[in-house]
């Protein structure tokens, strides 16, 4: 990305409106509910009739989030997208539209931003989403990204998080801890380069970890399921913080204790054998590992039969009394406070 290459195109060269018509160009409107996208002072939507708008927004920050070190610019706005769409599945929602606003340093050029898009639009494509706006600025250090989207939901099958109800089932899809355990190599790999430069990267068989961690992918395949199984989640939260972390929130929110059981924990084989070679316990990269984008929700009781055996779904405990606490029951039957040490925004270190 240095600008003195004469290939690079610096991002001044284009300025501000010619960059965005640049990027925005090979956009396509998919949805019905856009009338406007990019190029006026504002998106025109039309939410279909009987349906609610869901908006979620997040912010990536260089250094913070993500090092560009070892994220490749396609995988980031790929993975900025998703990030942002599976707040729309945590609602039981549809995700729509996006808006995109970049804080960009003068260490990017114009190609460095093509590839952020490529990865951008790919998802927008994977997810039906369109992209109808955004900003630019210049940033003094780093990359900044900010998406905003827009959802659409059935009022009678929106979910929250503060509707769990007491004997609720907490179920969780897919595996966790894997992709806090493809940070740890990618952080392994970047410090062995940093100490020896010639010695070239080894991630051996850990491809599905590094996925889980630089590309991962929203659970908006789950609307559709829970329709066909015939469950409506009483609430629901995506795991980007830690399972813990996300769990003590549908607690306190919905007023309610839990007990989650330590052998019921999903983990890929793949991760647990990771998490021995870092002489990690397991339950620390799956109670506070996050970024996995998985979807912690309950269920009634009498759906059980429904979920059971489904192998997207795992069972992991069910919501208590407040007054019983939230608790991790270990192997062995002792129960332990549940405590979440996820990621924390300010005072700490990277996050990838």
């Amino acid at each position: 990305m240095a600008e003195h290459n004469p290939a690079l195109t610096p991002i001044s060269q284009l300025g501000e409106f010619g960059l965005i018509k640049h990027l925005t160009s090979n956009i396509r409107i998919k949805n019905p509910e856009t009338l406007l996208g990019p190029g006026d002072d504002a998106a025109i939507l039309q939410p279909g009739p009987g349906k609610q708008l869901v908006v979620s927004s997040d912010l990536l920050v260089e250094g913070i989030h993500f090092d560009i070190s070892y994220t490749p610019l396609t995988h980031l706005g790929y993975k900025a997208v998703t990030v942002n769409v599976s707040d729309m599945a945590a609602m039981n929602a549809v995700p729509k539209q996006i808006t995109v606003s970049l804080a960009i340093s003068s260490k990017y050029t114009v190609e460095a931003m093509e590839e952020l898009y490529r990865g951008l639009l790919a998802a927008c494509e994977h997810y039906g989403v369109d992209l109808v706006g955004g900003d630019t600025t210049a940033s003094p250090s780093g990359l900044m990204i900010s998406i905003t989207a827009l959802g659409e939901a059935d009022a009678a099958t929106l979910t929250r998080r503060n509707t769990a109800r007491q004997g609720d089932l907490i179920c969780v899809t897919g595996d966790l801890g894997g992709a806090f355990l493809g940070l740890n190599l990618l952080e392994r790999e970047k410090r062995i380069f940093r100490e020896s430069p010639e010695v070239q990267p080894d991630f051996g068989d850990n491809d599905y970890l590094l996925q889980r961690q630089l590309k991962p992918e929203a659970r908006t395949d789950m609307k559709a399921i829970f329709e066909a199984i015939g469950v409506l989640p009483t609430s629901m939260i995506d795991v980007s913080d830690g399972l813990a972390s996300e769990l003590l929130h549908i607690c306190t929110q919905s007023k309610l204790g839990c007990k989650v059981y330590e052998d019921k924990l999903p983990i890929d084989p793949i991760a647990l054998r990771t998490a021995a070679e870092f002489n990690m316990d397991p339950n620390v990269a799956i109670l506070n590992g996050g970024e996995d984008y998985e979807l912690l929700f309950t269920i009634p009781q009498e759906d059980f039969a429904k979920v059971k055996g489904h192998p997207d779904i795992t069972v992991i405990g069910h919501m208590t009394e407040e007054n019983e606490g939230r608790m991790l029951i270990s192997r062995s039957g002792q129960a332990h406070e549940l405590t979440a040490q996820g990621w924390q925004h300010f005072g700490a270190a990277p996050k990838g």
